[in-house]
């Protein structure tokens, strides 16, 4: 195994450049002061704001703060992920956090004025003042919370109960992250090692069954025996979420969740329905899966092993690269144009170093350009992620360059689009040039295992989410058993033919976004939408390519629904899920005739 680099031995080409942001310190600490001055200004609106004048006042101030804030924020979190063991840049993203809490403190009296207002006060403020146009979507956007707000004095008591109501979320997270430890299994050496979690995911897409069924057993072993103690967490999240959403008035903490996005139940409903109503090409993976692996049954420690055994592919990063741009052709020439020159413009950082923060994304204020984090390491699954993380960059810079601050950022539930349609595209392109029956393979069971990860896995989780705060708004108890009893029973129906041993049903208590409610579900119309725009063009229909670059441009100009409708894709019908569960057909199909 190689040793990581140190970031003085990467060549500068294959580093980012956060002079583009700011030349140094010293212009950091410049516009550090401008915010504080900022700030002061914002904090002195309060009780003052009685005039379109004044509002228009307090908002510009408000709106170049943020826009500060965020660069300052941005350059140094970027900093600290180059080398997370430098200790002036941990300070520097101290600072930089500590002013973020300043800053929301001052202008906190904001959100309760405005939903205190009459709608005809609003409209009376935005009339005298034509610079309020440019904002006025965003404040009727706030406005439409006003019936979900209560009085004064039950909001501040409320925003006291925040820090309380969050504990069933810490608290899992100090049990799942700090405090659990896994059983023991066999090493390489025949000696038993405490295994990680890091551990376990190698282990299940090792060979050898012994060790999968062993490294299963060991890693529920605690979540087992603390099955009491998370089930309360759990309940307690799910209860606060049914009080929330009785006391805004809300008809369901589902409804509340979807309420921002705009987005009506019945598109969460239909996803769910949807799925359950074409199983049939799941069960058909599976039993190939069953077949290919030469097992009498299929267990779930046996769904991570890859199809195609001995199967190894080295990309250095300049080839990658250029691969990832011959897949994405399709997209036109503005497209890779940008994408073309933002290789050698100081938007990525490539290579693993000594320090470095690990994984990928793609991060940046707006006025720069994207800047993409990525440890490269030759495989090709690298070349996916650097693929992926330049869709997410593509998304940001068009949507930079062609909204206004206040429109430019969009919104988490179109956030993977762009860059699940640039995986697309790019396993399509490999798959139509390649004639390596044991490459097809593997892009076949790659493509086919993303499906169903991001999508059924995330279908089956939001299924699981609605039905528990149903039975806690009908006044059910939610224990571990009853937990259990609706995780197992879904699990069976969205993985047909899978063996379940007793443990599975826990599987509800090692789930951390279930703390974050009804929030999953966009994994998966984000890849049912992705798939869409992708195969339609892969067809060569240039009106979705002009359609969905017109998408990449629009930020979050409108609600999310509306955006994706004009590239083709409507969620509140259900053929963007057939359509996923159809490829995922004939994708099982090509393994099998492989």
């Amino acid at each position: 195994m190689k040793k990581p680099l140190q970031r003085t031995e990467i060549p500068v080409h294959e580093k980012w450049d956060l002079t583009h942001i700011y030349p140094g310190l010293e212009a950091w600490e410049d516009d550090y002061g401008r915010a504080l001055t900022l700030m002061a200004e914002a904090a002195s609106y309060e009780d003052r704001i009685d005039s379109g004048a004044q509002l228009l006042a307090f908002l510009r101030t408000n709106e170049e703060l943020s826009f500060l804030y965020e660069k300052l924020f941005v350059y140094s979190s970027l900093r600290q992920d180059e080398d997370t063991r430098v200790t002036e840049t941990q300070a520097l993203l101290d600072k930089a956090r500590s002013l973020g809490v300043k800053i929301k403190s001052a202008v906190s009296y904001f959100r309760p004025f405005l939903l205190s207002l009459e709608k005809e006060t609003l409209d009376r403020f935005i009339g005298e003042e034509s610079g309020l146009d440019y904002f006025k979507k965003d404040l009727y956007e706030e406005f439409k919370y006003k019936p979900h707000v209560l009085s004064k004095d039950k909001e501040e008591v409320l925003a006291q109960l925040g820090e309380v109501l969050s504990v069933p979320k810490t608290v899992f997270g100090m049990i799942n992250n700090a405090d659990i430890r896994f059983g023991d299994v066999t090493g390489e050496d025949g000696e038993k090692v405490e295994l990680t979690r890091g551990m376990y995911a190698r282990i299940l897409e090792g060979t050898d069954r012994e060790k999968r069924t062993e490294a299963f057993h060991a890693y529920y072993k605690p979540y087992v025996g603390l099955k009491n103690t998370i089930a309360s967490t759990l309940a307690s999240s799910v209860k606060s979420n049914v009080l929330f959403s009785r006391l805004r008035g809300y008809e369901s903490p589902l409804q509340r969740s979807l309420f921002a996005d705009n987005v009506p139940v019945s598109v969460y409903d239909n996803l769910i329905q949807t799925t359950k109503n074409h199983l049939a090409p799941m069960n058909r993976y599976i039993d190939y899966r069953k077949k290919r692996l030469g097992l009498e049954e299929l267990r779930v420690y046996d769904l991570s092993v890859p199809l195609v055994e001995d199967f190894q592919l080295e990309m250095p990063y300049g080839e990658a690269y250029e691969t990832m741009l011959q897949g994405l052709v399709p997209l036109g020439e503005e497209y890779m144009g940008i994408l073309t020159q933002a290789r050698t413009s100081g938007w990525i950082d490539v290579r693993e170093s000594q320090g470095k923060r690990s994984g990928a994304y793609c991060w940046g204020p707006y006025g720069t350009h994207p800047y993409v984090l990525l440890n490269y390491n030759e495989t090709l699954d690298s070349l996916f992620t650097l693929a992926h993380e330049m869709g997410h960059a593509m998304h940001s810079c068009l949507s930079d360059a062609n909204q206004p601050r206040i429109s430019a950022q969009y919104t988490i539930f179109v956030a993977e689009v762009a860059s699940t349609v640039n995986e697309v595209l790019l396993i399509q392109h490999l798959l139509g040039t390649t004639s390596d029956p044991k490459l097809k393979r593997y892009l076949l069971n790659h493509f086919i295992d993303t499906i169903k990860g991001t999508f059924f896995t995330q279908v089956m989780f939001a299924e699981f989410e609605k039905i528990v705060h149903e039975k806690c708004a009908a006044g059910e108890a939610l224990t571990a058993d009853a937990f259990s009893e609706v995780y197992l029973s879904l699990f069976q129906t969205y993985n047909p033919g899978v063996v379940t041993d007793p443990e599975l049903q826990y599987g509800w208590s090692r789930i951390p976004h279930f703390y974050n409610a009804f929030y999953v579900y966009k994994y998966a119309t984000g890849i049912a939408s992705a798939v869409r725009i992708a195969s339609r063009i892969l067809e060569g229909d240039q009106g979705t390519v002009e359609s969905y670059l017109a998408f990449l441009k629009s930020g979050g100009s409108e609600y999310p629904l509306e955006l994706l409708r004009r590239t083709g894709v409507d969620l509140m019908t259900p053929e963007p899920i057939t359509e996923l569960l159809l490829l995922f057909d004939k994708l099982v199909g090509q393994l099998e005739a492989l």
